[in-house]
């Protein structure tokens, strides 16, 4: 928030504040699609390992460790080493992070509109945690 006082502006959407920057969270059918024709985005998968651990923990657990890991290393308004900050293994919300565009500021600019430099809010932490989880299911599922 920090940034968005320095430069004038309030990142929040809904404010009334004449100088905000108003963005909508992209259709999640679009999504979906959209990273479909991403080579490196529709390359991710969940591999066995990962299934045998969502088997073990179950989805509730899962959950709860993607909005952990959503509110530590992508909440804060400069998270610290953002755009390094999640692996490319070793967890299945990593994974899925990573194959929904969820895994950094800049990814999350990009792909759901959310702007950098803010916090994320509850709503917004919920959409990603949400997004993360329908990738997952499906996944899963196939």
């Amino acid at each position: 928030m920090s940034q968005a006082k320095r430069s004038g502006y309030s990142y929040i959407p809904g404010t009334g504040c004449a100088d905000a920057i108003r963005y909508s969270l992209p259709d999640r059918n679009d999504l979906f699609s959209r990273l479909s024709r991403s080579d490196f985005r529709s390359r991710f998968r969940l591999s066995d390992k990962d299934k045998e651990y969502i088997t073990a923990k179950g989805l509730d657990v899962i959950r709860a460790h993607a909005a952990d890991f959503v509110e530590k290393k992508l909440a804060p308004e400069n998270p610290p080493k953002d755009g390094r900050q999640t692996p490319m293994r070793g967890h299945p919300v990593f994974t899925a992070q990573h194959a929904t565009a969820c895994c950094c500021r800049g990814c999350l600019e990009k792909w759901h509109n959310i702007p950098s430099g803010k916090v994320l809010d509850k709503q917004e932490q919920e959409y990603i945690v949400s997004v993360l989880l329908d990738w997952i299911v499906k996944e899963y599922n196939s």
